[in-house]
């Protein structure tokens, strides 16, 4: 499974680099496959709980860093005829 996990704390200023680390140091800990991206992060975990897990520790990272209000943006790949993974998808999307 395949997620795409974007979070946000609301209020903080312009500059949110704090928190995004916090939120990739929790990922980096979890030992799961992930890719930062621009705007979001990639990660694989093996379902939805594990997920969900990872993203109620992101969560709790931003409120443990002094976020009074945060937004999560999650969207979920959970391919069921073969096996996906960050790496393949990137080269179904860049292959001539």
């Amino acid at each position: 499974m395949i997620a795409q996990l974007s979070v946000h704390p609301i209020g903080e200023g312009t500059s949110l680099g704090r928190f995004v680390r916090k939120g990739v140091a929790v990922i980096k800990e979890s030992g799961y496959k992930y890719d930062v991206g621009g705007m979001s992060t990639s990660v694989e975990v093996p379902d939805l709980d594990a997920l969900f897990e990872l993203v109620k520790a992101v969560h709790a990272a931003h409120v443990g860093e002094g976020a009074q209000r945060v937004v999560v943006d999650l969207k979920i790949d959970d391919r069921r005829d073969k096996q996906a993974t960050i790496e393949s998808k990137k080269m179904s999307a860049t292959k001539p």
